[in-house]
């Protein structure tokens, strides 16, 4: 299970935890992090408090409390944005997109563009695509944009085994991606439907994911996107 308590592929050889003990785990983390939350001095600042509740947003959500887990996601976004942690900000999108909210949607579109804007680790930027990967039908050209461009980024970002590991989870989502978008199942013609709709090209590729993540938005912008276009060294 990972940090917003959403259950991963068991390793193999190794011994899961039990649901009782898990859930024993999280209202544990839950208390613990709500100490921490009102032990804080005053003299702490709006990031220290956000990065608690981060931390209180994921047990939540962990818990199965989902509304919470929200509003408390919600709160941390708005800091972390603000004190420009966008790391943190990606981490607290995902854990709204993951409480099954009515703007859970929108919570995606305004953290994959930071998650692609800026240089945070890779493994948020491609769990972020991901999740458009699993939002798409079969056979939507949106599932492979999204697929390749977590292949690509985790290629571009990663550093040492831990991208090789990553390359090799993006590489098998495009191949599963290829196999339900049009049935592809080999190597060679996987690279072609890469190439035939243009997503070797990586001004394609990101263009059309930036409409993508427009339409997922749908102009409910938590953040003046322009604003932090315009400080970007490149835009």
């Amino acid at each position: 299970m990972d940090r917003t308590g959403k259950q991963t592929e068991p390793v193999p050889g190794v011994r899961t935890a039990d649901p009782q003990e898990e859930r024993a785990r999280l209202e544990s983390a839950l208390i613990e992090h709500r100490r921490h939350l009102q032990e804080l001095p005053a003299s702490a600042g709006a990031l220290d408090r956000a990065r608690v509740e981060l931390e209180i947003a994921a047990a939540l959500l962990g818990l199965g409390r989902r509304d919470e887990a929200w509003e408390t996601a919600r709160r941390a976004f708005d800091v972390f944005v603000a004190e420009e942690q966008w790391a943190e900000a990606v981490e607290a999108a995902d854990i709204l997109y993951e409480s099954d909210q009515p703007d859970s949607l929108v919570a995606l579109g305004n953290g994959l563009w930071l998650a692609v804007t800026y240089p945070i680790p890779p493994e948020l930027t491609v769990r972020m695509l991901h999740h458009v990967v699993d939002e798409t039908p079969d056979h939507s050209d949106g599932g492979a944009v999204a697929a390749v461009a977590a292949h690509y980024i985790a290629d571009l970002r990663g550093k040492g085994q831990a991208r090789e590991d990553l390359v090799f989870l993006t590489g098998q989502r495009v191949a599963d991606v290829a196999k339900r978008h049009r049935g592809i199942e080999d190597p060679e013609q996987i690279d072609i439907w890469v190439e035939m709709l243009e997503l070797n090209n990586p001004d394609v590729l990101f263009e059309r994911l930036r409409r993508i993540v427009d339409v997922i938005v749908d102009g409910r912008w938590w953040y003046d996107r322009d604003a932090l276009r315009a400080r970007l060294p490149v835009h």
